[in-house]
């Protein structure tokens, strides 16, 4: 072959490799959820696959119990109550709400954990108050309820507590930074004082994480022995933060040996569709099969709050488990088990029953709060309390879409004033309210109008609030039929723990202020594509 010919041939090979390379390199047509109950976007494909989330929104350190061929749930809910949601599900992926297990506020509820002993439903939990922290327990002989009141069983200076059951038949909690105390038999009080049985794995110095933060112990037991999974790197802060290790023992009093593939399972990049993915419970499926269940923010929606994601492990020859999920954006092959009934809860609420409805819960509320409902049967009333939604102790909802709107209709008594809101914090939040005649705007956490005068006659309107990523516009209509745009739309993609801390989410709220009372009704929602 001439050097001519070896140049052209050079060259027709060196195009077709260029005209390769976009094919070869192109990531994966992204996936599309399916639309379950008002458009909300659902986890199940209908195919024999699934794609994360499996519970969107807010649903942060996910506890998971498997009772034959039933999974039950339960979350953090920090301030909102009623707390301590309960979700039933067949297969992992679809999930029904049960109720809630908590009433009475005892504080910010963090990372609890649901196991049953001996026939008796059991969820520990830790929560705390701006003046003090501790432990307690809830228990019911069925899972639907009742629950007993909160039990406080001490251990002030722990988060995260973990139950588990030692080759001695007697039971334990696992606590924050490797700690362990043993329980009484009954599970309601603790026995003698905790001791330091595990320190962790240390992560590279040179990784980009919040904190060091072990935490959310979880322990099960498998051919012999105990594994430990845990948190570590804290829950915010960088996207490539948190994440899970493990660790084993023959003995549930230790000596605890890592896992030599620590850390399982972390964020790598904030190119990723899942941020600060961690806390997680480790669940033998119905078919076998292995599966973590534990929370990430996700890519650019800090603001949906920790997310609820499931991901398939694998047990290696030599007793330990790999993640087999990857970066969790691609369509994952089902576990076994089929959906009892359709997957979420409807938002929307005609205000027509008898008692608040299982989608609401009030922030922060009052011993007395349930007090300020009043249930005509044409329309939630709602006491006005304080003059602002900060200390309004507005009623909540959990959004899992990213692009979302709801309406509702107000009929203001005179002196009240009634809102529409994406409620973060007490500190930050974004809406408007009305006393009837004139609206006042709440924008970064504040009101302009600084306070809006109460109003002699009252009044009744329509508010709607769409979300669109993070974009936000309402509208009011006086008929409900003809809608003017508020002039003023606002930004959001800010509303979230790395700016006002608390570890929450924006949701949908609904607030009454003042003196007098509002009536809401057809509330409705929905999502967007």
């Amino acid at each position: 072959m001439t050097p001519t010919l070896h140049r052209a041939a050079a060259t027709a090979l060196l195009g077709l490799l260029l005209a390769a390379l976009p094919a070869l390199a192109a990531d994966p047509a992204p996936a599309q959820w399916k639309r379950g109950i008002e458009h909300q976007r659902q986890g199940d494909l209908g195919n024999g696959t699934f794609l994360n989330p499996v519970l969107a929104g807010d649903r942060p350190d996910p506890s998971v119990l498997k009772d034959g061929e039933d999974y039950y749930l339960t979350l953090s809910s920090f301030d909102a109550y009623p707390g301590l949601p309960i979700w039933h599900s067949r297969d992992l992926v679809n999930w029904q709400p049960l109720g809630h297990a908590i009433t009475q506020n005892v504080g910010a509820i963090w990372a609890p954990d649901i196991v049953k002993h001996q026939g008796r439903y059991f969820i520990y939990f830790p929560a705390r108050t701006g003046e003090r922290r501790s432990n307690f327990v809830v228990w019911a002989d069925d899972i639907k309820g009742p629950w007993s009141a909160p039990i406080d069983i001490g251990l002030g200076g722990y988060i995260d507590p973990g139950h588990a059951v030692g080759e001695d038949g007697k039971r334990y909690l696992f606590l924050s930074g490797g700690d362990y105390v043993q329980l009484a038999d009954d599970g309601l009080s603790v026995v003698g004082t905790p001791k330091h049985v595990y320190d962790g794995w240390r992560y590279p110095e040179s990784w980009d994480v919040e904190a060091y933060a072990q935490e959310g112990p979880k322990i099960h037991f498998r051919d012999g022995w105990y594994y430990m999974t845990t948190a570590v790197g804290g829950t915010a802060g960088p996207p490539t933060g948190h994440m899970v290790i493990t660790a084993r023992s023959r003995s549930i009093h230790g000596p605890w040996v890592n896992a030599p593939n620590n850390p399982i399972m972390r964020t790598r990049s904030a190119a990723e569709p899942w941020w600060s993915r961690g806390h997680a419970t480790v669940i033998e499926g119905t078919d076998g099969r292995w599966w973590m269940m534990y929370h990430g923010y996700e890519n650019g929606f800090w603001t949906l709050g920790r997310q609820a994601l499931l991901e398939p492990i694998e047990w290696t020859a030599d007793g330990w488990f790999v993640a087999k999920g990857g970066d969790l954006g691609q369509p994952l092959r089902k576990p076994s088990g089929s959906a009892l009934a359709p997957h979420g809860m409807a938002l929307s609420d005609a205000f027509t029953g008898r008692t608040l409805g299982p989608q609401w819960a009030f922030f922060n509320p009052a011993l007395d709060e349930y007090r300020r409902l009043r249930f005509s049967g044409d329309g939630l009333v709602l006491q006005g309390k304080g003059s602002t939604p900060r200390d309004a102790s507005p009623l909540t909802t959990i959004a899992g879409d990213p692009a979302y709107q709801f309406e509702v209709q107000m009929e203001i008594a005179p002196g009240a004033v009634g809102g529409a809101l994406l409620f973060y914090s007490d500190r930050l939040y974004v809406g408007v309210g009305s006393n009837g005649e004139q609206f006042v705007m709440h924008r970064y956490g504040e009101e302009r109008p600084t306070r809006l005068a109460a109003s002699a006659k009252g009044g009744r309107l329509w508010l709607r609030v769409t979300n669109n990523r993070h974009i936000v516009t309402i509208h009011s209509s006086a008929d409900g039929q003809t809608w003017q745009k508020y002039p003023v739309q606002m930004e959001v993609s800010g509303y979230h723990h790395n700016v006002a801390g608390k570890f929450l989410a924006l949701k949908p709220a609904l607030y009454a202020a003042g003196n007098g009372a509002v009536t809401f009704r057809s509330f409705r929602y929905r999502a967007l594509d």
